[in-house]
């Protein structure tokens, strides 16, 4: 089959590689309809994070199951499926804990399970599904062409953004700041509408990304950055700062940004992948009373609550999505992304039938 390796430093190549197959028992093969390019894919191929020998990549993506093996229960051949961008049981006390990306038996793609066998990155024509019945959340509707962006973001940006959301606390009324135009950031408007905010401003300095940010629910846009950007955070929520702000980009400048946002007493919900060398400036925190809370987002535990708002459309997630390309054009995929021409690329390996 073909799927995407990363030989180098924006060196991506869509190469033949081993057909899986099932192994362990509890596993799925899975025919990907569509995946798509991570923010956190850039930080490879952008070289912050080293290739050190041609691997694959990739970590979210929807399709349609071919097989699985004898111990699966819950999952079955023609389902149509949304993998989160981690393997898990979805059994273990972590994640029972809600903390599913801490799974004592979990993996990740791209790399060997617990049990030896290759999970297949994302980024290919079919995919080697670990632990299928805890991982894979099957789809109770006929999926169309037109739902597949909306299901694509549920593996990964749009259980992010919701998890900021959720990290910092969002309330019916709060005032909200999301730092980061990304898909993730983006995403993070939807989750805060959703969850009753009042204001939400948007900090984008990007004209396509803020006409998209005001539709997914953003009252305000600031486009300024440091010291003016908290300044006119300040004037648009009173004087004080934001009561919620959710950081969705992972630097040691959009910390700094978002700590500096919030209100005394306020909550900053972080999910941006660190990069960067964000830290925490204790005394500040402590002398403001600013909470931070957040990491790598459980999304597999968001799926069922979010799935039914993406099919009935009461949330459109997939608009991120503003590039498509074939799988076979996968390091255009990368370049449009790390040129910012694209917001979120998507991947398509095959059609839903």
């Amino acid at each position: 089959m073909l799927a995407t390796v990363i030989h180098a430093v924006r060196d991506i190549r869509v190469e033949t590689v081993p057909d899986p197959v099932l192994s362990t028992g509890g596993d799925a093969i899975v025919r990907v309809v569509a995946a798509c390019v991570c923010g956190s894919d850039l930080w490879p191929y952008r070289g912050v994070t080293p290739t050190d020998a041609p691997h694959r990549i990739g970590h979210e993506f929807v399709g349609v199951v071919e097989a699985v093996g004898d111990d699966v229960t819950l999952i079955e051949v023609g389902d149509f499926v949304i993998a989160p961008f981690y393997v898990c049981d979805n059994t273990c006390v972590n994640c029972r804990n809600g903390v599913s990306t801490s799974c004592l038996n979990g993996g990740w793609w791209g790399s060997d399970d617990r049990q030896g066998a290759f999970a297949d990155a994302g980024q290919g024509e079919r995919v080697r599904v670990p632990l299928a019945d805890g991982t894979l959340v099957p789809v109770d509707a006929e999926v169309t062409a037109d739902m597949v962006p909306g299901l694509l973001t549920l593996s990964d940006v749009m259980g992010t953004g919701h998890h900021a959301a959720v990290s910092a606390g969002v309330q019916p009324g709060d005032s909200v700041v999301v730092v980061g135009d990304g898909a993730v950031g983006l995403c993070a408007i939807i989750a805060a509408k959703r969850l009753g905010a009042g204001t939400i401003i948007a900090m984008s300095r990007h004209a396509d990304r803020q006409e998209l940010a005001r539709v997914f629910g953003a009252t305000h846009v600031v486009a300024e950055r440091g010291d003016e950007g908290v300044a006119a955070v300040k004037e648009l929520t009173g004087g004080i700062g934001a009561d919620r702000v959710l950081e969705c980009v992972g630097t040691k400048e959009s910390m700094d940004q978002a700590i500096r946002s919030a209100r005394p007493g306020g909550m900053v919900g972080y999910v941006g992948v660190p990069n960067g060398g964000p830290e925490l400036p204790v005394r500040p925190l402590f002398n403001r009373n600013v909470g931070v809370n957040g990491g790598v987002a459980p999304v597999r535990g968001y799926i069922e609550e979010l799935l039914p708002d993406v099919l009935s459309g009461a949330i459109e997630p997939g608009r991120v999505f503003d590039l498509a390309l074939p799988l076979a054009d996968a390091a255009e995929a990368y370049a449009a992304m790390d040129e910012r021409r694209a917001i979120k690329v998507m991947l398509q390996p095959a059609p839903i039938a």
